[in-house]
């Protein structure tokens, strides 16, 4: 990977940072090849918790990279608000066309920290990434997921090398079902609220049609109180202050879940 970043001596590049370990590391990665050379690009928006852009502004800081926040605007796009099965394409489409546009007199070639493991799943983002020219490091050096956790490691980037995967809040929406900043808010807090009260190793609340779904890892589900009545009070609280009165249960976590639809 090394090889392919030094390729980008002189001509400039941007990577798209979400906040996760993926993008996080190659951040670090491009850093320590290119330097000055490279350009770290944050979006903000109802869809990233706050947790994200921190934890890149601070290793921004303590890494001394070029960082730039911004507002994609995909909440401008009616065909993102709808969440239908290929939402990630608009999203996506906001990212890489803002970065473009922020940098179209520079020709800096922007960059993501998708991974080969990423190639087995439906990304629709990536045909976002492809017609913005955007490439894929990771993916071009054959570097799975644990291999980009290795590389964390090797950067020094500690326990972030640990960091759980955490797509964003707009991945808990059902299918179908708009994407409402208030909703993605609740989210959060639901899930925030659950890490406080359980410390899962994963926690994902999902906003269904039927109901508001918490789905955790199989030690956090078993440790459950056999009536957790305390902790679905905090959660109906949460929901009904966002205008969401839905029933709420606990399932087990499953990837991709709120996805009705095969592609």
């Amino acid at each position: 990977m090394r090889a392919n970043l030094a390729t980008l001596r002189g001509t400039g590049a941007a990577v798209a940072v979400s906040g996760g370990i993926d993008s996080l590391t190659l951040s670090a990665a491009a850093h320590a090849v290119l330097g000055a050379g490279v350009a770290m690009h944050h979006a903000t928006s109802p869809a990233v918790p706050s947790e994200a852009t921190e934890r890149t502004r601070a290793l921004a800081e303590l890494h001394g990279w070029r960082l730039e926040i911004f507002d994609a605007g995909e909440f401008a796009d009616a065909d993102y608000r709808a969440n239908p099965v290929n939402r990630c394409f608009f999203c996506k489409t906001s990212l890489y066309g803002s970065i473009v546009r922020r940098l179209a007199a520079t020709g800096v070639i922007v960059l993501s920290g998708t991974n080969t493991d990423d190639l087995g799943e439906y990304r629709p983002g990536l045909e976002a990434a492809r017609l913005h020219g955007v490439r894929h490091p990771f993916v071009e050096a054959g570097i799975d997921k644990a291999m980009v956790r290795r590389i964390a490691r090797l950067l020094g980037l500690g326990t972030l090398s640990d960091l759980p995967s955490a797509p964003c809040l707009s991945s808990r929406i059902e299918t179908g079902i708009a994407i409402e900043p208030a909703t993605l808010a609740l989210v959060h807090d639901v899930e925030r609220t659950v890490t406080r009260r359980l410390r899962p190793a994963t926690v994902r609340c999902r906003v269904r049609a039927d109901g508001m779904v918490v789905e955790l890892d199989p030690g956090a589900l078993a440790a459950l109180p056999a009536e957790p009545s305390g902790l679905l009070q905090e959660i109906e609280a949460l929901a009904r202050r966002a205008g969401e009165v839905r029933p709420v249960r606990f399932a087990p976590y499953r990837t991709g879940s709120a996805f009705l639809v095969a592609p």
